[in-house]
């Protein structure tokens, strides 16, 4: 299969996916749409689980070699090893907490000259005004600004020299609506949003494309805290809390990290060439929005 699926990306029929070793199954359907990055090397941050390791599945499942990063080893090294078998490209692992001055260093280190950058991290907690002090403004800031914007200033002079590269910030959908338990995030989120907008329309003349994925609520251990955190607000049990808010999505269920990350393979191929500067919403109709 491995074979077969590079340099191709998968669209999923009506249904939801199943799931081998971990990974979706999606794959199994597909429309042989070549994104035209075989070959490319792509960092791609907090990619040990989750909407990280969606996206590098998916960069795998169409040829590109990765570079891949999360704080914990034996997560990382674990799916690492499952995409090396699944799609027979390279992977690199690099444990650090690219927060960090010292973790920004070492996977750029081992990025080398990378054609893409997916930039993930973790979403601050969530609690109320009064809960937050200045050094957690700062711990926000620095996980989901700042080290992004680190990243970024790092790997696109060489993408602008080759004349191509792609980065795919994952945000949040509170950057265009923004969620009342999630002050930190949203706060920190809508600062690199405005870095974004104005960075990927000084870069894409030189063949660079810079755009945002926006996520609703996913299938993730962050769907789980918030989760949580929504039931001990309401003094309700969390499987009340995630009825609730599935009524509030008209797909009537939380995302896929197979879904997220064949949109991200998308805006990271030759199709997307013309697609700058942009938030793209991935919330199951979540988020009533005409723009």
């Amino acid at each position: 299969m491995a074979g077969a699926m590079r340099g191709t990306a998968y669209a999923v029929a009506a249904g939801h996916s199943c799931r081998q070793g971990g990974f979706s199954a999606a794959m199994m359907r597909v429309h042989a749409m070549d994104l035209g990055i075989s070959g490319k090397r792509a960092l791609v941050t907090a990619s040990s689980k989750g909407l990280g390791l969606g996206c590098a599945e998916a960069l795998a499942a169409a040829g590109v070699d990765l570079v891949m990063n999360a704080r914990g080893a034996e997560a990382l090294e674990t799916a690492a090893e499952r995409i090396r078998r699944a799609h027979g490209v390279a992977v690199t692992t690099v444990t650090a907490d690219v927060g960090t001055k010292t973790g920004q260093d070492d996977v750029l280190a081992a990025a080398g000259a990378a054609d893409i950058l997916v930039t993930n991290a973790g979403g601050p907690p969530p609690g109320m005004w009064t809960d937050w002090e200045r050094e957690d403004f700062i711990a926000a800031l620095d996980a989901n600004m700042l080290a992004p914007i680190a990243l970024m200033k790092a790997l696109l002079p060489g993408m602008i020299d080759a004349g191509w590269g792609r980065v795919v910030n994952i945000t949040s959908v509170s950057v265009k609506a923004p969620v009342g338990l999630l002050g930190l995030s949203n706060s920190a989120r809508a600062g690199l949003t405005g870095y974004v907008a104005g960075t990927s329309r000084q870069v894409a003349q030189h063949g660079v494309v810079i755009n945002n994925l926006l996520p609703g609520i996913h299938a993730t251990d962050r769907a789980v805290s918030l989760d949580q955190a929504a039931a001990e607000a309401a003094g309700i049990t969390p499987e009340e809390a995630r009825s609730r808010r599935l009524e509030t999505i008209p797909a009537r269920r939380y995302g896929d990290a197979a879904d997220f990350g064949a949109m991200c393979a998308f805006l990271c191929s030759q199709q997307a060439a013309f697609i700058v500067g942009q938030n793209i919403l991935m919330d199951g109709g979540a988020t009533t929005t005409v723009l």
